[in-house]
Order: structure tokens, then C-alpha cells, then sequence
């Protein structure tokens, strides 16, 4: 997985926190576009394995690419 750029991911942090409502704005602060840590992140916020996580961030990612 690869991170996002600072520039991006100002720009996709609000679509985040829409995609993933139980991330606190300090989680998202911290993720700082670090694909690896918002997998993480979405593991402990909603009980989600970490295949199940990865597999729900390369989808939101691959729909804001197309």
C-alpha cells in the first residue's frame, strides 16, 4: 500500500472520516495519509480483521482514482 501524499490527503480526509465515521479527527491526524496506519486504525475502531481492513482501504482509494 503506498501513502498519500500531504497534498492529497488534506484534500481526502473529510471522505475518510465520512467512509469511516468512528475515526476521531486526532486518528485521522495521525494516519497523516499513511495507508498502513489507517488500516490500523480501522482494525481497532471497528473489530475489522486486518485483511477485511486492507480490502476496505485499496477499494476507497481505488474509487477516488477512477
Amino acid at each position: 500500500m503506498d501513502n498519500v501524499q500531504a497534498g492529497k490527503w488534506k484534500q481526502i480526509k473529510g471522505k475518510v472520516k465520512q467512509q469511516w465515521g468512528k475515526l476521531t479527527d486526532d486518528d485521522i491526524d495521525r494516519i497523516a495519509g499513511n495507508q498502513q496506519e489507517l488500516v490500523g486504525r480501522i482494525q481497532e475502531a471497528y473489530g475489522k480483521s486486518r485483511k477485511e481492513s486492507e480490502k476496505e482501504v485499496r477499494g476507497f482509494f481505488d474509487r477516488l482514482d477512477s
